[in-house]
């Protein structure tokens, strides 16, 4: 009998578990995602942003902090009064998530825009004009082979792009230009810089890359060509979220100043040289 006492307890206790258990799961299911728009984030004091790590978003050189995006959000901070708390990732399809998700404020990086995109995001005034080159070895680093200079001949190629990049859907779009296949390998692992090395090295043929990071490989790797255009020149810009217009005007607004100033032209200057 008390064996059966203690039964009947344990599955009382058992069924009040599950039923709080429950509710908690319906109440996280069904509390609503609060839009956050510049009011709250000038309420908090903190813009969050996403950026890449590399020398076009943000890494570390010594002792300090550098990357074009970093420099650009650390005059915004002076300008707004807010701090500026930045996250690292690499992959753009998680870095719109994370805005989705209300994780950060800005993806602080060179994002083409295209009209697809343009349905779900806003985007800042352009950031930089930038295009989709072809990395590959120059002629003296690939045993005397002249690099490729018409698209057509692309066709049965393999081109390398870090996963989830823009260079995809252009690539997609080539390939039906020229009527023919080329093969696109979406490296997990390898950021453009990476993938840049990798060329000089011999361990792949083919890379694409905006071209403003195939300029910073250069310096470091003459071993590669950047000298084929993959694409028109683009505009690109940082990302929000669609219920934040008001920071979409901040931003603007801060970036124009930025320009005004004479800043951005340094910055720019910095890492992308004189253009």
């Amino acid at each position: 009998m008390k064996s059966r006492k203690l039964l009947v307890v344990y599955m009382i206790l058992l069924a009040v578990v599950l039923v709080a258990m429950f509710q908690l799961f319906q109440f996280n299911k069904e509390k609503p995602v609060l839009p956050r728009d510049y009011p709250e984030i000038k309420k908090e004091g903190i813009l969050r942003i996403v950026t890449e790590y590399n020398q076009s978003g943000y890494y570390v050189a010594g002792d300090t902090i550098e990357g074009f995006q970093y420099e650009l959000s650390q005059a915004i901070a002076k300008l707004s009064g807010l701090e500026v708390q930045t996250h690292l990732e690499m992959s753009l399809a998680e870095s719109f998530r994370e805005l989705s998700d209300n994780t950060c404020d800005v993806i602080a990086r060179n994002i083409p825009i295209t009209s697809d995109i343009k349905e779900n995001y806003l985007f800042t005034e352009p950031i930089v004009l930038n295009k989709q080159v072809l990395v590959q070895r120059t002629e003296e680093a690939n045993n005397g082979i002249q690099p490729i200079r018409n698209q057509l001949d692309l066709a049965q190629k393999t081109l390398y792009i870090p996963k989830d990049s823009p260079a995809r859907l252009r690539l997609q779009n080539l390939a039906h230009e020229i009527g023919d296949t080329i093969y696109v390998e979406e490296d997990e692992l390898y950021s453009s810089e990476q993938l840049a090395i990798m060329v000089a090295k011999g361990d792949i043929d083919y890379a694409v890359c905006d071209l403003q990071i195939a300029k910073i490989s250069k310096e470091n790797l003459p071993e590669i060509d950047i000298d084929t255009d993959i694409s028109f020149t683009q505009l690109q810009s940082w990302a929000v979220r669609k219920d934040s217009p008001i920071l979409l005007d901040s931003l603007n607004s801060w970036l124009s100043q930025i320009k005004e100033s004479g800043l951005y032209k340094q910055i720019y200057k910095r890492y992308y040289g004189n253009k």
